[in-house]
C-alpha cells in the first residue's frame, strides 16, 4: 500500500473511533456544495444537443421507492433502470421501465413491488403503454433493473428483471393474434435464485464459452432485512437516514451457465464466487482483444472485480490489472460502469461513476491486461467531486468520431449535509483534444434544459429511438417522471454517421465482438457489450460518427468466438445489417413511424 493510502486508512480509523460515519466522511472531504457545480461549468458555444420531449410522448411513468413509509431503508436508495428493445420487430426501439416498490401491512414492513411498464414506440416520438397486452401486468417483487438478450436464439429479445426478493426472466413469444407477448419462464429455466437472501441489481449477458448461447452475470447488493435494519445518522442534527453499505454483509454475485436456451445452471461455486462485494454495475466486453467477452463489476465501497475469460473459465484479476481501486488505493463507491475507446487506442477503457468526495474512475486500457488510472490526466476532475453518479455511458453525441460521456446523478441520503443536496443535475463530458491528448470537458449546458434540472437520477439507457442515426437517451429517476431526451445535435450539423446491426451465425450472441471502421486517414473502434450503465440496457446497434468523412473505406468485425470479416465502401447515413459469414451487407430501411 502506498504511503498516502496508509495515511488515509489511519484517518478513517480515527473517524470510526470517534463514532462518525466512515462512509460519509470519506466522501465529503472537499465540503463543496452540489449547487456550485452548474455555475462552474465551462462556457461552450454551439447548438443544444438534447431536447426533453417527454411531455407530449405518452411515456408517462415514475419509478417509486416507498420512502413515504419513513423507514430510511438502504433498499430505497438503489432506484430503477430502463431497457431499450424492439420487442415486436417493427424496427423501432420500445421502452421498458422498472417500477420499484413500497412497504405495506399494519407495520409497513411487508415489501411489495410496483408494476413495471412496457411502452411501444409508435414513431414520431409517440409511445403507448402495452403492458397488459404483452403479459407484463401482474404482481411484481420490489424491482430495480433490466437486461436484454435473445437467450434461446429464436431471434427475439427476451427480458430479465432484477430486484429485492427475486428476479424474473420473461420469454418473448407469439401471442396467437399476430403480436408478441412475454411469458415468465423463471422457474421453468431454473433461474429462481436460491441464495438465503436475494437482492439483485444490475445484470449482463454474454456468451462466455463459445457455444452461441449467452450466460448471465447477476450483481447482488447487501444482506439487508427489517431484522437487520440499524438506525443511522449520517449528518449532524438528523435523527435518521439511509445506512451506508458497509453496515451490512455483501451478498455473493451469481453466474448462470446457459444450457442451449433450455435451462440455466448456477456455476458461481465452480468459478469460486464468494461474498464478492456490494454489486451495483456490470459490463461484459472483450478487454484484451482475444475475441472472448470479459466481465468488469462495479462494487459499492468494496474492490471492483475483473474476470478475464480464459476460454470459458474466469480468472479474477482486478487488483493485478489495476482496476479494483482508485489511484490512492481506495475502494470507491462504484455504481455505473461502461467501456469505450475514448482515446483512439483501439482498446476499451473502463469508466466507473462514484460517490461525492470521490473522483469518477477512468481506467485507460494499456494492453496486456493492464490499466492505468487516468481520471486526472483526462481532466475528469474538472467536473468536481460533488456528484453521486449512477447511470452513465460512452456515446458520440455530436458525431465527431469521439465518444463523450453522460452521467446521471442523485444522492442516496435524504439529508446529505455538508452543503450537498438530494437532487442533482446530470452531467455531460465532451471528449476533446488538448495538447495532443484526449480530455473530457464539462459541457453540461450544451445538453439543454434537462442538464440544468436536478433530480434523484439513477438509470440511463442510450439508443436511437427515431432511427435518424443520432443517439437519444431515456433516464429513470426516483419519485419523479422518466425523462425522454431527443438528440437534436444533427439538426444544425452536417456530420455523417454509419449504423451497424450485428447478426451472429445462427443468431448466436455476439457480445465481445469488436468493430473497426476506417475512413480516409482515420480509424474508429467500437465494441459489442453486455450490461453497462446502471440497472439498464442500451440499444444493441453500433453507431459511428464519421467526423465529416463521407466515405467508409473499410469496416472490420472481429466476431466474438469467430474470425474477422471485412466489408468495404459502405454508404454513410444509413444502417447496415452485417451477418457473420455472409459477404453481402444488407441495408436496413429504418422506420421513423407508421
Amino acid at each position: 500500500m502506498r504511503p498516502r493510502a496508509v495515511w488515509l486508512a489511519l484517518c478513517v480509523l480515527c473517524v470510526a473511533a470517534a463514532g462518525a460515519s466512515i462512509w460519509f466522511a470519506q466522501r465529503h472531504a472537499d465540503g463543496v456544495k452540489v449547487a456550485d457545480v452548474g455555475e462552474s461549468a465551462d462556457t461552450v458555444s454551439g447548438p443544444i444537443w438534447f431536447q426533453d420531449v417527454t411531455a407530449a410522448s405518452g411515456l408517462d411513468f415514475t419509478h417509486r421507492n416507498g420512502e413515504e413509509a419513513n423507514h430510511f431503508t438502504i433498499l430505497e436508495s438503489v432506484g430503477g433502470g430502463i431497457a431499450l428493445l424492439d420487442y415486436d420487430g417493427d424496427g423501432l426501439l420500445d421502452v421498458f421501465v422498472t417500477g420499484g416498490g413500497y412497504f405495506d401491512g399494519s407495520d409497513k414492513k411487508e415489501i411489495r413491488g410496483h408494476p413495471c411498464r412496457l411502452f411501444r414506440n409508435l414513431g414520431h416520438w409517440k409511445f403507448t403503454d402495452v403492458t397488459k397486452e404483452t403479459g407484463l401486468e401482474g404482481t411484481w417483487a420490489y424491482n430495480h433493473g433490466a437486461a436484454v438478450a435473445d437467450y434461446d436464439r429464436d431471434q427475439w429479445p427476451d427480458l430479465l428483471v432484477t430486484g429485492y426478493g427475486q428476479m424474473s426472466l420473461w420469454h418473448n413469444e407469439p401471442d396467437g393474434k399476430g403480436g408478441r407477448r412475454f411469458l415468465d419462464v423463471t422457474d421453468k429455466v431454473g433461474l429462481r435464485e436460491r441464495q438465503p437472501q436475494h437482492w439483485s441489481t444490475s445484470a449482463g449477458w454474454a456468451d462466455l464459452d463459445g457455444d452461441g448461447f449467452p450466460e448471465l452475470y447477476v450483481c447482488h447488493y447487501v444482506n439487508w432485512t427489517f431484522d437487520n435494519h440499524p438506525t443511522c445518522r449520517e449528518a449532524t442534527g438528523v435523527k435518521q437516514d439511509v445506512c451506508p453499505p458497509h453496515r451490512f454483509q455483501p451478498l455473493r454475485h451469481s453466474l448462470y451457465w446457459n444450457d442451449k436456451g433450455q435451462n440455466f445452471r448456477d456455476v458461481s461455486e465452480m468459478h469460486r464466487f464468494k461474498a464478492q462485494g456490494n454489486g451495483l454495475g456490470v459490463v461484459l466486453v472483450d478487454l484484451n482483444d482475444d475475441g472472448r467477452p470479459d466481465i468488469y463489476v462495479a462494487n459499492d465501497a468494496t474492490n471492483n472485480l475483473l474476470y478475464m475469460n480464459r476460454g470459458g473459465k474466469l480468472e479474477e484479476m482486478g487488483a493485478t490489472a489495476g482496476v479494483a481501486l482508485d489511484d490512492i488505493g481506495r475502494a470507491t463507491a462504484s455504481m455505473g460502469v461502461d467501456a469505450g475507446d475514448y482515446d483512439g487506442s483501439g482498446r476499451p477503457s473502463l469508466w466507473v461513476t462514484t460517490f461525492q468526495g470521490e473522483l469518477h474512475s477512468l481506467f485507460r486500457n494499456n494492453g496486456n491486461e493492464r490499466f492505468h488510472y487516468q481520471s486526472r490526466a483526462a481532466a475528469v476532475n474538472a467536473m468536481g467531486m460533488h456528484f453521486v453518479g449512477f447511470g452513465t455511458g460512452f456515446v458520440d453525441i455530436d458525431h465527431d468520431g469521439w465518444e463523450d460521456l453522460i452521467i446521471i446523478n442523485g444522492h442516496v441520503l435524504q439529508y446529505p449535509g455538508h452543503g450537498s443536496t438530494l437532487r442533482q443535475p446530470p452531467v455531460l463530458l465532451r471528449n476533446v483534444e488538448s495538447s495532443g491528448r484526449r480530455m473530457f470537458k464539462h459541457n453540461s449546458h450544451q445538453g439543454g434544459q434537462y442538464f440544468k434540472t436536478p433530480a434523484v437520477g439513477r438509470g440511463l439507457a442510450i439508443g436511437d429511438l427515431d432511427n435518424d442515426g443520432w443517439p437519444d437517451a431515456v433516464v429513470s429517476n426516483i419519485n419523479s417522471p422518466v425523462a425522454l431526451l431527443r438528440n437534436i445535435a444533427g439538426q444544425e450539423s452536417s456530420a455523417r454517421w454509419l449504423g451497424i446491426r450485428l447478426v451472429g451465425r445462427g443468431h448466436r450472441d455476439n457480445v465481445g465482438s469488436t468493430i473497426v471502421l476506417e475512413t480516409d486517414g482515420k480509424r474508429w473502434t467500437r465494441f459489442a457489450k453486455g450490461g453497462g450503465s446502471y440497472l439498464s440496457a442500451n440499444d444493441a446497434r453500433i453507431i459511428f460518427g464519421l467526423d465529416g468523412s463521407e466515405k467508409v473505406n473499410r469496416l472490420t468485425v472481429k466476431w466474438s468466438w469467430g474470425e474477422p470479416q471485412t466489408w468495404e465502401n459502405l454508404e454513410s447515413n444509413t444502417y447496415w445489417e452485417l451477418h457473420e459469414g455472409q459477404a453481402a451487407p444488407r441495408r436496413i430501411v429504418q422506420r421513423a413511424g407508421p
